[in-house]
């Protein structure tokens, strides 16, 4: 419950921070890429920015989520067998010790 509170005051925080952003920043940023030439408000191109880096981050690290992803199956695979291995040793009948 305590968590839950604490999300969503950080969210109302967050929203009054870019709220106050967007406000005090009016100001215009041209984007001129040769082929292509437009004018965006300040805030909308570092919301635009913080986006595509987050979008950038994630594909980063799909190859490594992917290579844990079949470490898990390998690791997964190896304790089915180890574990049927132990449960046949432990139906072997006990030899005698005399």
């Amino acid at each position: 419950m305590l968590k839950r509170v604490g999300l969503i005051i950080l969210i109302v925080i967050l929203f009054a921070v870019m709220f106050t952003f967007t406000a005090l920043n009016t100001g215009q940023i041209e984007l001129d890429l040769g082929f292509f030439k437009s004018s965006y408000p300040i805030s909308m191109a570092l919301a635009a920015t913080f986006v595509l880096g987050i979008i950038f981050g994630m594909l980063c690290m799909t190859a490594f989520v992917f290579r844990l992803i079949n470490e898990r199956r390998a690791l997964r695979r190896s304790l089915r067998v180890s574990e049927s291995e132990v449960s046949s040793l432990r139906n072997l009948p006990l030899s005698d010790a005399d």
